[in-house]
Formats: structure tokens, C-alpha cells, sequence
């Protein structure tokens, strides 16, 4: 208690002597969540088939990405995933010019799920089939005991020629209380 009255009355007292131990770090740069100002990292997802690889960072224009902790799971197939196919309208008439799902799932799972929600192909669901894209930004979460490994926490993005412009994440990471559709469409 007392170190924090000197740090409060003395605000140019250095942090390092109140708290002379060191934090070691493994890796060279701290694993931060994404933020807007960030370029999107490049990383290849499979769009529903192993040889239909797509780097995410290559897309230009305006998009909307949003990530899932898993495909055909109760609420990422009743409420947010739908939300966007049925809002691809809306979202393209304030310019977005295309609508990706993410989660860390295989191609063929991901196709299936395609499939079966988005009869029109109107959305890309793209397999982060090792999470590489999800642990990059800094979205992954332990899902082990439900889902059997690492999974995304759900999120929407809008991305403007690969910079992020606009980011929600759930704060609990499954939730759905800012990550859908009608939030997005106030974000773009």
C-alpha cells in the first residue's frame, strides 16, 4: 500500500522501482488482440476445399469478416451466421463487397455448413484449420472440454483494404451481444 501512495504522489517515479522484478517473455512481440489501425495478418484459410486456399490479407475494398467458435454449433447456426446471409443485401448497399465467416473447422465442415445455411453462396466460409488466423489476431480461446481444441471467440470486423476500421468482440468470446449483423450494418 504504501508503494502505491509514493506512485500516486510522486506520478514521475518510475514504475521499475515499486516493482524491481522482471516478467520474462519467450517471444519477441507479445501476442495483443487486433485492433482498428491494424493490417490484417497474412495468413491462408481454405475456402470449403483444401485446394481453394485464399490469403486473407490479399482482399481489397470493403469487407465484413466474422469469426465463429464453431461451425453447426447451437449459436453460431441459429442466430449468427444466418443473421449475415440474410443481411448480405443490406451490407452490400453500404458498399461492402464481401462477407466472410471464420472458424477454426476443416474445409469440408466448413462447406457443409456453407451448404446448408447459404443456399446462394453469398458469404465465404473460410477453415482456419490450425487456428494460425485466429491465434494472429489474437481471438483464440481454449474450447477444449466442448469443442476439442482452440477455437475463435466471436467477433465482426470491417475491413478496408486489408486495415481493420472497425472491430466487436463478445466480451465472454461466445456470447452474441455485439457481433451481429445489425450491429455490423451501424459499423460500416
Amino acid at each position: 500500500m504504501q508503494a502505491l501512495r509514493q506512485f500516486i504522489s510522486r506520478p514521475a517515479l518510475c514504475y521499475s522501482s515499486l516493482f524491481p522484478q522482471r516478467f520474462l517473455q519467450t517471444s519477441s512481440v507479445l501476442e495483443m488482440p487486433i485492433k482498428v489501425g491494424d493490417p490484417l495478418p497474412s495468413v491462408e484459410l481454405m475456402n470449403c476445399d483444401p485446394s481453394n486456399k485464399v490469403d486473407i490479407s490479399s482482399y481489397t475494398g470493403k469487407i465484413v469478416i466474422f469469426g465463429v467458435p464453431g461451425a453447426f454449433t447451437p449459436t453460431c447456426s441459429k442466430d449468427h451466421a444466418p443473421g449475415f446471409v440474410n443481411s448480405v443485401d443490406a451490407l452490400k448497399a453500404k458498399g461492402v463487397e464481401k462477407v466472410v465467416c471464420v472458424a477454426v473447422n476443416d474445409p469440408f465442415v466448413m462447406g457443409a455448413w456453407r451448404d446448408h445455411l447459404d443456399k446462394n453462396n453469398q458469404i465465404e466460409f473460410l477453415a482456419d484449420i490450425s487456428a494460425e488466423f485466429t491465434k494472429a489476431i489474437g481471438l483464440d480461446f481454449d474450447a477444449s472440454p466442448i469443442l476439442g481444441n482452440v477455437r475463435c471467440k466471436r467477433f465482426t470486423m470491417v475491413v478496408e483494404n486489408g486495415k481493420v476500421k472497425a472491430l466487436n468482440v463478445e466480451p465472454d468470446g461466445t456470447g452474441l451481444t455485439c457481433s451481429r449483423a445489425k450491429d455490423v450494418l451501424k459499423m460500416v
